[in-house]
């Protein structure tokens, strides 16, 4: 069995995170992970610190295993959160959408693993000079916000600039995927988008069902005009706002408004017309719904299975 030093580092079975998603990594999901033997994230998304304290304790009703909390630092509630943290005395915090530093101040004392998302090697090793545990490298291919280095470019080269684990995501949904990751330098992978379709998943059945039916084709960028681009399944709101974005006429404020909720939208209410289904580029891998536990073990039995025949296939 795949086994690294992150799995040690923090109390796994498996190298694998859930990527922290909002309105999609709620407490079941998290706990259904972990009890896979991988780490089960909530996501603390634009929320105050009140609703993740009731995410943490609902979770370790669910679970006994390490999981963790996805913190997006843009959030208005990110100190408020950060305070939840320590007090629930959460043992691994990922971050996103902003650099952790001045809350890693007190989280690394505190014992806490911070595994920030990364995506560039500037960054990286300045989170490594602050403490973290691991750091996550995550390529554009991922879904919901992303960077501008694909998956492949990025992680081999954040593994030379850190001396921590690097934790690859972006463009991962089965044992193919892992087993690159493993070869480009990683110690362990994130998966967002293949965990939208576990059986666990609380999301809307119209958002898996976008998933499953998705081409290779079917995803898009958008947000770039407004500096913060986001990946989505294609339908008639990323269709409006990608129009918007080359229209001068249209304000940044009016294409901010029409997001605004479209999150919740798709995964709450299953609303795919005015819904902001996000999904990487991998949706197309993704042809069922399983247990979390069966993606996660056919996943890595798999990844071991072509690691074990590399050799054989550059003859």
């Amino acid at each position: 069995m795949i086994r690294t030093d992150i799995c040690d580092r923090i109390g796994i079975e498996y190298p694998i995170f859930q990527g922290g998603m909002a309105w999609v990594s709620e407490h079941v999901l998290a706990a259904a992970v972990s009890n896979a033997g991988g780490l089960g994230l909530i996501s603390a998304m634009s929320a105050d610190g009140e609703y993740l304290r009731r995410e943490i304790r609902l979770c370790r009703e669910m679970t006994d295993r390490p999981f963790g909390v996805n913190v997006m630092l843009m959030s208005p509630h990110a100190a408020e959160v950060a305070k939840v943290i320590l007090e629930e005395r959460v043992s691994v915090v990922t971050t996103g959408a902003g650099l952790p530093g001045v809350y890693m101040k007190e989280w690394v004392p505190a014992g806490i693993k911070v595994v920030p998302v990364v995506p560039s090697t500037a960054i990286a090793r300045r989170v490594e000079r602050e403490g973290a545990a691991a750091v996550i490298a995550e390529g554009c291919e991922s879904g919901g916000h992303v960077g501008e280095l694909t998956t492949m470019a990025l992680v081999p080269q954040v593994v030379d600039a850190v001396s921590v684990p690097v934790i690859a995501a972006g463009g991962i949904a089965d044992g193919r995927g892992v087993a690159a990751a493993f070869m480009l330098g990683a110690k362990g992978v994130q998966c967002g988008t293949r965990f939208l379709c576990a059986e666990e998943c609380q999301i809307h059945p119209n958002y898996k069902q976008k998933v499953l039916a998705a081409r290779d084709i079917d995803t898009v960028v958008t947000g770039r005009r407004l500096g913060h681009p986001v990946r989505c399944l294609r339908n008639p709101l990323s269709r409006q706002i990608g129009l918007m974005e080359y229209d001068s006429a249209k304000s940044n404020e009016e294409i901010e408004r029409l997001g605004a909720g479209s999150l919740r939208r798709a995964a709450v209410e299953g609303d795919t017309e005015t819904g902001s289904f996000m999904a990487g580029q991998i949706a197309a891998l993704v042809k069922c719904v399983k247990p979390a536990r069966e993606i996660i073990v056919e996943m890595f039995r798999e990844a071991e299975k072509l690691l074990s025949e590399g050799a054989r296939w550059v003859r």
